[in-house]
């Protein structure tokens, strides 16, 4: 019986291929999954559907005649970069929701999410942005809002299950500035973001880092975005000003390298230190675009190649 992974934290620069491997991973026999590339059938976890409600949050107050609260612009990056640790501390608590499966019971699902957002923020020591507005402005974020809230809200339930024999996904992306030197200075970066992952996730986590160069991620970034689907995984597209001020570079490399633990990402954090076992996928050469043509175009040959790249990454994990 091969040995399957608990939890993979799926890590790389915007358009790198993640949502592609995710997608590849799901389209693939059960057994495939298990014998070649040691996943369970996987329960899904992103950060991007908060920066996408972010960005909406902004959309409205400013198509009201209010200032946004959470980026400089639309295609700007975040008035707080600490608010990458939001984001951090939402997926802390969606990993604990599929743990615990407690349902959200309330009237209005756009209230519950956005007082989440504004806890996760202080929890990550940046400013309540939202539950502080003018109780009319608040109420229009609410009313203008609720069905995209309400079908986040929907869809993070969908995805509870029973987790025995399943491997749990974590998606994120984490970067620098272009010529930030490293280590990269908090909050940026992945050594900032996975500090503040739960022991939980630590505990019991590896990383898949699939690795690309910033010049292909913003190439890829261009050749993926539709501005017809911005709130798709697979489609959205990241700003210029961002991929260059957020994703200019990252600290992956950084952190293998400097490992006193050879094969591992170092973690301190929660008075404790945590190796997280790191393969990285090489996607220098695209190898995972085709996914998006959709199984019945996917030819053998590019199939085998990703096959062959995943298995001998996820190996060095398992």
């Amino acid at each position: 019986m091969a040995r399957l992974l608990d939890t993979v934290l799926l890590l790389a620069l915007p358009a790198s291929g993640k949502s592609e491997v995710r997608t590849f991973l799901a389209n693939l026999p059960a057994e495939t999954c298990r014998d070649d590339f040691h996943m369970g059938p996987t329960v899904q976890l992103d950060d991007y559907p908060y920066v996408h409600m972010m960005r909406r949050v902004d959309q409205v107050l400013r198509g009201a005649g209010y200032d946004g609260v959470y980026f400089q612009a639309h295609v700007r990056p975040f008035k707080d970069p600490r608010d990458w640790g939001t984001l951090i501390e939402l997926l802390n608590e969606d990993y604990r929701q599929l743990v615990t499966r407690q349902p959200f019971r309330g009237e209005s699902a756009a209230m519950h999410l956005m007082a989440r957002m504004d806890a996760a923020a202080v929890r990550a020591g940046a400013a309540p942005k939202v539950t502080t507005l003018a109780p009319d402005v608040f109420a229009l974020l609410a009313r203008e809002l609720e069905p995209e809230f309400r079908k986040l809200q929907d869809d993070l339930e969908a995805a509870w299950t029973d987790l025995d024999g399943k491997t749990i996904v974590i998606e994120f992306a984490r970067g620098g500035g272009e010529g930030m030197a490293m280590p990269l200075p908090a909050p940026f970066g992945y050594a900032h973001s996975l500090a503040l992952l739960s022991p939980e996730i630590l505990s019991r986590s590896a990383i898949l880092y699939i690795w690309v160069t910033p010049e292909e991620s913003r190439r890829k970034n261009v050749e993926r975005t539709d501005p017809n689907d911005p709130g798709s995984i697979l489609n959205h597209g990241v700003p210029e000003a961002v991929m260059r001020g957020d994703y200019g570079c990252d600290d992956m490399a950084h952190l293998i390298g400097t490992s006193d633990r050879p094969g591992t990402v170092r973690v301190d954090a929660h008075g404790r230190t945590f190796h997280l076992p790191v393969a990285r996928f090489d996607n220098r050469v695209d190898r995972t675009t085709f996914v998006r043509r959709g199984p019945a175009n996917w030819k053998p040959e590019e199939v085998a190649n990703l096959k062959a790249g995943l298995k001998a990454a996820l190996d060095a994990l398992a």
